[in-house]
């Protein structure tokens, strides 16, 4: 069997799309999956996966597969994404007013949009840090003194 125009075997396209797989599979992994490796010890599986991962054909497979991989994930995200929201409001058009479900869908589509997201505001007002600071001290020796009054269960 031939070279077909990539310049790759069928084993080493196999060896490279495994890598791509997104599978997490290792470089040896990938090279027992493609080969037959019955008669040889993990040292040579090694060696050899790591000699056919460094050619450059296979790499370029191995990226431009994992490329696809990563849109062909990206396109399905989005497709869900607008099936969800389609489906969201599908639901609040078609409930009654006073349907809990339509709220909830309204709810929903708007978490989903970003229009219900806690935010927590701080506002120090035009105090200087060294007035926070002693705000601070001022209050832990509050504390501490109060601890200091409490009697002390473990002396009884």
């Amino acid at each position: 069997m031939g070279k077909p125009k990539s310049g790759l075997t069928a084993k080493q396209r196999h060896f490279a799309l495994a890598l791509s797989s997104g599978a997490g599979m290792t470089l040896s992994d990938a090279y027992r999956e493609a080969y037959d490796c019955k008669n040889m010890s993990s040292a040579a599986i090694r060696t050899e996966a790591s000699r056919l991962a460094a050619n450059p054909a296979i790499t370029l497979l191995t990226e431009q597969q994992r490329e696809r991989n990563q849109r062909s994930a990206s396109a399905s995200l989005v497709s869900d994404r607008e099936k969800v929201l389609q489906r969201l409001r599908q639901w609040m058009d078609d409930a009654e007013p006073t349907d809990t479900n339509k709220l909830k869908a309204a709810q929903l589509l708007g978490q989903t949009v970003g229009m219900f997201k806690d935010v927590v505001e701080t506002n120090a007002g035009d105090r200087a840090s060294t007035e926070v600071a002693a705000e601070i001290e001022r209050r832990l020796a509050v504390l501490q003194g109060a601890d200091d009054k409490q009697p002390n269960d473990s002396l009884h």
